[in-house]
């Protein structure tokens, strides 16, 4: 027995028809993309286009979607699914993108300090349908920022795709100039004064980096390839085009911030092994003094009847005396050499 395909509910954050720059809410999502494709047959070259965003929708909502608009089957597997791969896909007339998103949890101080999650975008000539997966990275106000502006809203589909990706780099700024701070942070911890609690920090800020860096580098090819899309009109291409300068930034400070988490993971451990080999002096140097009476006190402890001096009245103070001065000797020249 098949899933019964049932229109989204609970998962729908918002949805709207666009229509010569006013915002229209018809009673369902399948009214208002009807709507919209009746305005554009009537009115040569408009950008009436209907939007919808969703919150991690069920499997059965997303079908729906499908029907409706027509959406290609292996797209709507991967927006049910997440946790893709962040890339650019086309699909006749209309093109599917997933990208990562980034959120720095700076309330965390002892654990992960980078959340992730994803928004899968199908655009079509007269659709958007957002899918979001994870709680940061919210679209309402860049819903709002473009229904307050008809010059926004005249862009069509392919402005809300360049609105969307637009925000989600610049918040990939925002966490790697965070991170960065973070690093530079361990580092100056790290010259301080090491622990065990710092190079286990350190590691985890490496593991961060390296969920940041498959979360950017992978967007970087795709989003250089799109203003070449023909989905993408000629006057959106320099938009895309300036996000992916945005972009390459964020992909050159993530793998500079890379290397400067492994060197610092590095000095950290050479720092270790060094504190570590300098306790180890101290204590041999300890033990070496403190084995020279142990050693004359064991031996004059035999109790032998023909032991040296046994017998003398100054044997006593004298052996104390050698003792004391073999000792002494022993801790300037480790204090000489630095072992002290």
């Amino acid at each position: 027995m098949t899933e019964r395909r049932v229109p989204p509910v609970d998962s729908v954050v918002e949805y709207a028809a666009y229509i010569d720059g006013e915002k229209l809410r018809p009673a369902g999502i399948d009214e208002s993309l009807a709507l919209v494709r009746r305005h554009n047959d009537l009115t040569d070259g408009a950008k009436a286009f209907v939007w919808v965003g969703l919150h991690e929708p069920a499997a059965p909502e997303v079908e729906w979607l499908a029907e409706v608009f027509g959406l290609h089957p292996l797209a709507v597997e991967d927006a049910v699914k997440a946790h893709q791969r962040p890339k650019v896909e086309r699909y006749g007339d209309s093109l599917f993108m997933v990208l990562k998103t980034l959120a720095f949890l700076d309330d965390q101080p002892a654990g992960e300090v980078i959340a992730t999650g994803e928004i899968m975008i199908f655009l079509g000539p007269d659709f958007v349908i957002t899918v979001r997966h994870g709680p940061h990275c919210p679209l309402s106000h860049i819903r709002e920022r473009i229904e307050d502006s008809r010059e926004l809203l005249a862009r069509g589909p392919a402005g809300v795709l360049h609105a969307i990706a637009d925000h989600v780099v610049d918040r990939y700024l925002q966490v790697t100039d965070l991170m960065q701070l973070e690093l530079e942070e361990v580092e100056a911890a790290v010259f301080a004064d090491v622990s065990s609690r710092d190079i286990n920090r350190i590691y985890q800020l490496k593991r961060e980096m390296i969920d940041l860096k498959r979360a950017v580098t992978p967007l970087q090819a795709p989003l250089a390839a799109l203003p070449q899309r023909r989905v993408i009109p000629s006057e959106m291409r320099e938009y895309f085009r300036d996000v992916g300068d945005h972009l390459s930034r964020v992909c050159e400070q993530v793998e500079s911030s890379n290397e400067l988490c492994s060197s610092i993971l590095q000095a950290a451990l050479a720092r270790s092994n060094t504190l570590a080999n300098e306790d180890m002096r101290k204590i041999s140097s300890w033990v070496a003094i403190l084995s020279v009476p142990t050693m004359i006190a064991g031996i004059y402890g035999m109790n032998f009847d023909f032991m040296p001096e046994t017998r003398e009245a100054w044997g006593y103070p004298a052996v104390l005396g050698v003792m004391v001065t073999i000792c002494v000797l022993l801790h300037r020249g480790f204090r000489r050499n630095g072992w002290l």
